[in-house]
């Protein structure tokens, strides 16, 4: 990345671009690659934890599919996401947290909604499934849409976004494999 910092520059978050003629975004040497360009160092990691983090989620949605116990494969499958919810809004309270003097009314802003995903998850263990699983999912979906097309996006550099948008679709699509059909009743 071309400030070197993990998070990466403001003006790479912005535009999707990179800096000092590395490869584009989007592509690789050998063509494009379906999460854009191969991070390096921290954001390779960050790429590797962030897709064994899936691993849970499949697990969950199987689960919840094949266990005798269903209901318990499915509170764990929905507790899981809400840690998820959590961690997902803490990256914003980091980033508030880093942000200089200039930045206060952003700063202001990210703490505000940095903590939305925490609570959307927490009551969404306290409903009855159905409609847990429902507002586990629209949180993700919804912090998605901030952070790539809305007011959380500023700060971000390209390859979290790519890494988020692959990793929230595989949320997504297991919540939705283990979600209740029907009543399903407390969680």
């Amino acid at each position: 990345m071309g400030s070197g910092n993990v998070m990466g520059s403001a003006r790479e978050a912005r535009t999707g671009g990179t800096q000092h003629g590395s490869t584009p975004l989007g592509s690789t040497p050998l063509g494009p690659t379906p999460l854009g360009p191969t991070p390096k160092g921290p954001a390779r990691l960050a790429t590797a934890l962030g897709i064994a983090g899936l691993i849970p989620f499949a697990a969950g949605a199987a689960l919840a599919l094949l266990a005798d116990d269903a209901a318990a494969a499915r509170a764990a499958l929905l507790a899981y996401g809400a840690v998820i919810l959590s961690f997902l809004g803490a990256v914003h309270w980091g980033l508030a947290l880093a942000s200089g003097p200039a930045d206060t009314r952003r700063a202001m802003h990210r703490f505000a909604i940095s903590v939305l995903p925490s609570l959307l998850g927490w009551v969404a263990l306290l409903l009855p499934q159905v409609p847990g699983f429902a507002l586990a999912t629209a949180a993700f979906a919804l912090l998605l849409a901030a952070e790539t097309l809305g007011p959380l996006r500023a700060g971000l550099p390209g390859w979290y976004l790519r890494l988020r948008i692959g990793l929230t679709l595989g949320a997504l699509v297991a919540l939705a494999i283990g979600a209740p059909i029907g009543g399903g009743g407390p969680a």
